[in-house]
């Protein structure tokens, strides 16, 4: 059973569990297991997801129609049952629910070689199922906009900076974070001089190039089942070029593993074993990967108060994340080596 945290409890209990919201889905329940942010349901018709929609409908739309696009040739994505009214969610007191299958199996282990491996060529295959899905809504298309959110990101720091500047009483985290901020905006300036110099903006050109992007490759939104991986929770899917993905799950998977440049071998190879690669996307990766998202996400969370972390909480993991910059530099002049010899 996964352990629920306080957050995970919280949002829990904003769901209605009435049995009127079931029957809007023809479904008597004889048990409900929580699971993170939803709810495993034991049904007359089976087990079941349940899930508050925390988003537009037209934004959940978004993910239907993709996963409809995606499941005529990739089958290992979660689907979602219809309600009585032949829609694909049912609303309840003001709220929207939806009701996914349930995906057997379990959760991915990043630690694990074989799921690493497993993982990394299902995403090729997901990705190339996506190849030439559109959608109206062009927020959720994103491709040709990197340049613009790492400029972003970079003013973002800057105005920390400013902002930190002019505290009378600065914490741990503060000091901390001016000791070092200027040595990751020049990390930044770095990342947007390569990516200038790369084949991006032809690759954003290129139809096959661009792809579904899941944009959230936790190790629980991949589930592994008879050595196959199937994916979960799309609720944060973009359109945009294929290594967008690729760069996450990079990041994702070697941040636990001081940067262990194995893990992305792992991945690479793995990925071109259903899906391919070129000269110029590795360029564009490689780029990408030289952003210091770690650093930069820990900064936004604190001072945006994004997550409700104790102060001690933030101050370790940003700690944590500076002591282990060395071995990100020591994978980044591997990692283009590697792609020098491509």
């Amino acid at each position: 059973m996964v352990d629920l945290g306080y957050r995970d409890r919280a949002y829990l209990s904003k769901y209605d569990l009435d049995v009127k919201l079931f029957e809007k889905f023809d479904l008597k329940v004889l048990d409900l297991i929580p699971i993170r942010k939803v709810f495993l349901i034991i049904t007359d018709k089976g087990d079941k997801i349940l899930k508050r929609i925390d988003c537009t409908l037209e934004e959940f739309d978004f993910v239907v129609k993709a996963l409809e696009y995606i499941s005529t040739n990739f089958k290992r994505v979660m689907g979602f049952e219809d309600s009585i009214d032949g829609k694909k969610y049912a609303e309840w007191k003001g709220e929207f629910y939806c009701i996914m299958n349930k995906v057997e199996g379990r959760e991915c282990e990043f630690s694990n070689p074989v799921d690493l491996a497993v993982s990394a060529k299902g995403l090729g295959e997901l990705h190339k199922a996506s190849e030439g899905f559109r959608y109206k809504n062009s927020n959720k298309n994103i491709c040709g906009n990197l340049l613009k959110n790492v400029n972003r990101k970079k003013e973002e720091m800057l105005f920390f900076k400013r902002m930190v500047n002019l505290y009378e009483n600065k914490s741990e985290f503060d000091d901390i974070f001016l000791m070092n901020v200027d040595s990751y905006i020049k990390k930044i300036d770095d990342c947007i001089t390569f990516l200038n110099k790369t084949s991006y903006y032809k690759l954003c050109s290129e139809e096959d190039k661009i792809v579904l992007c899941h944009h959230d490759l936790a190790h629980h939104n991949i589930i592994i089942n008879d050595d196959n991986a199937y994916f979960v929770d799309f609720d944060f899917s973009v359109i945009d070029l294929k290594i967008h993905d690729l760069c996450n799950f990079i990041n994702k998977v070697t941040k636990d593993f001081s940067f262990d440049i194995d893990k992305a071998r792992i991945i690479l190879d793995n990925y071109c074993t259903a899906n391919t690669l070129n000269k110029n996307e590795f360029n564009v990766l490689f780029g990408m990967l030289t952003f210091p998202e770690d650093f930069y996400d820990i900064t936004k969370d604190y001072y945006s108060k994004r997550k409700d972390w104790e102060e001690k909480i933030f101050t370790s993991r940003l700690k944590r994340k500076i002591h282990f910059e060395a071995d990100r530099q020591e994978f980044l002049k591997e990692f283009k080596q590697e792609i020098d010899g491509f």
